[in-house]
């Protein structure tokens, strides 16, 4: 039964950890569009900086590496639900942890200090205006897409304290030692050798030998009386 638990929360944990990957893709996908249209506003200059004076774009690469921490954080996810390992699934819980605590400190400057745009650098690339002026038009979606997001991380932190409180398989490899040879059985756990059995017909020459034996030597003590 416990088992079954266990490999029901994996099953879980893995799914939503696969959504957490979705939105870091969607974001990468996001962050390298704007870097190259923004190069490609740049006349052909490789360089994505107008100029020494002119402040970086940190927008669309703030955006690219949140994308690519949440993929690390779900391959981090998937091994810890693979394996169940307890160190795994500590790391991953951490990750998650910090991710929400990031999350709540920009919601909680955004939401109650008015000033929160001086908070941030300029952005050249005008980005993040747009960003902003995408979401103060489509708040009703945005907030029920970053609730849910924040819903999911949660949920992906419950189940990992839960498969950590489980615990891992002890004997996840196999299911009994008769379904294994004896030679691939040591290596998973002590194993101790049967003692060979050698079955057949019983022999019975000693005990002839012996009777017949016994049976000469009365006669022959027989024959000393009588003579």
């Amino acid at each position: 039964m416990s088992r079954l638990v266990r490999s029901c929360i994996q099953s879980l944990l893995k799914l939503v950890n696969s959504l957490i990957g979705m939105v870091g893709i969607a974001m990468i996908l996001y962050a390298l569009w704007m870097i190259r249209d923004w190069q490609s506003h740049m006349h052909g200059d490789p360089s994505p900086f107008a100029g020494r004076d002119t402040p970086a774009p940190w927008f669309m690469y703030t955006f690219l590496g949140l994308g690519i921490t949440l993929c690390l954080i779900t391959c981090s996810g998937h091994i810890a639900a693979e394996t169940a390992n307890s160190c795994c699934l500590f790391c991953y819980m951490v990750l998650v942890f910090l991710l929400l605590m990031i999350e709540a400190a920009v919601t909680v400057d955004v939401f109650l200090n008015h000033d929160w745009e001086k908070d941030f650098p300029v952005d050249p690339s005008g980005y993040f205006n747009d960003f902003k002026h995408f979401v103060k038009k489509n708040f009703e979606i945005c907030k029920w897409v970053g609730l849910s997001v924040v819903c999911i991380q949660g949920l992906s932190l419950l189940l990992a304290m839960i498969l950590k409180a489980l615990g891992p398989y002890h004997e996840r490899c196999y299911d009994s030692d008769d379904d294994y040879s004896p030679d691939r059985v040591p290596l998973l756990k002590n194993y101790v050798q049967p003692p060979y059995v050698v079955s057949g017909d019983p022999v019975y020459g000693s005990r002839n030998d012996s009777w017949s034996a016994r049976t000469n030597d009365k006669t022959n003590r027989g024959n000393k009386w009588s003579c």
